[in-house]
């Protein structure tokens, strides 16, 4: 299937401040695209990428006096198929785990995995195998907040969305990747696009997502503890340990978001 992608976002500011972004499709998706995706911005200003530590690709710029205005607009081609479940079968053990996953079984500043251990244990140790933990520690998230774009907070953190059982995609996310992480199984937390593709249209304002990967038996695999069902079409942006690794935009001053449009649609054909 094809789907095209895109956004408009544009932020006002007094003076010159500067900016990184995280708007650009994840380099494991670039052969996939059918139409070139660059990042414009309005007025015309020099834009340097650089991969991150992470393996994203990252944007620096100086958004000139009075703001700027950022664009992009792209076909990608996806599969189609659904997300993959893991596998069932034993737990790794952590002494046995490849050094690269290390980082993603440790605390970070959203996920406060020191905090949340007694309750990680106390509800999922009785399960066998990682894909069952998983399993059950998505339904307990999926169940234990409630979602709504009004209950949005930069600085809300996993324990903080476990206490108020109220949030957005990335506290579903927080939550759920802090819990694995507390039984000892790799995650990390995913931002990208993800339209209402394969499920009846949501009538809310397309937004990016928030979603999760798990490395179980060798590999990583996709949750979503928001949605708790397998989607079709998304197309990853940028992955960390958290959304601070992630961050979409991050000012370097005073900068003023006053428009943010985003869009994700299935397509026939390349226009």
């Amino acid at each position: 299937m094809l789907i095209r992608c895109g956004y408009d976002i544009v932020f006002n500011t007094d003076a010159k401040t500067a900016m990184v972004a995280l708007l650009s499709v994840h380099p494991s998706r670039h052969q996939d695209l059918r139409t070139p995706q660059r990042l414009m911005a309005s007025p015309d200003i020099p834009l340097y990428q650089f991969e991150d530590g992470f393996g994203n690709v990252a944007t620096r710029f100086a958004i000139p006096p009075g703001g700027v205005t950022l664009s992009c607009d792209f076909v990608i081609e996806d599969n189609g198929q659904p997300d993959v479940r893991a596998p069932d079968g034993p737990q790794i053990p952590v002494e046995d785990l490849p050094d690269a996953v290390m980082p993603f079984l440790l605390g970070s500043r959203y996920c406060e995995t020191d905090r949340l251990m007694d309750v990680a244990w106390g509800n999922f140790a009785h399960h066998a195998s990682a894909r069952d933990r998983v399993d059950a520690i998505v339904d307990f998230v999926h169940n234990h907040i409630e979602f709504g774009y009004h209950y949005a907070r930069s600085d809300k953190t996993a324990w903080n969305g476990y206490q108020e059982r109220r949030g957005v995609c990335r506290d579903f996310a927080h939550l759920a990747v802090t819990l694995c992480r507390c039984m000892n199984i790799p995650a990390r937390y995913c931002t990208g696009y993800l339209g209402d593709i394969g499920i009846p249209p949501v009538d809310a304002p397309m937004d990016f997502s928030a979603w999760f990967d798990v490395y179980i038996d060798g590999n990583w695999y996709t949750y979503d503890a928001r949605h708790n069902r397998p989607r079709i079409g998304r197309i990853l942006m940028a992955r960390g340990r958290d959304a601070t690794d992630v961050a979409l935009t991050t000012a370097f001053g005073p900068a003023n978001l006053v428009r943010f449009d985003v869009h994700t649609d299935e397509v026939q054909s390349i226009e």
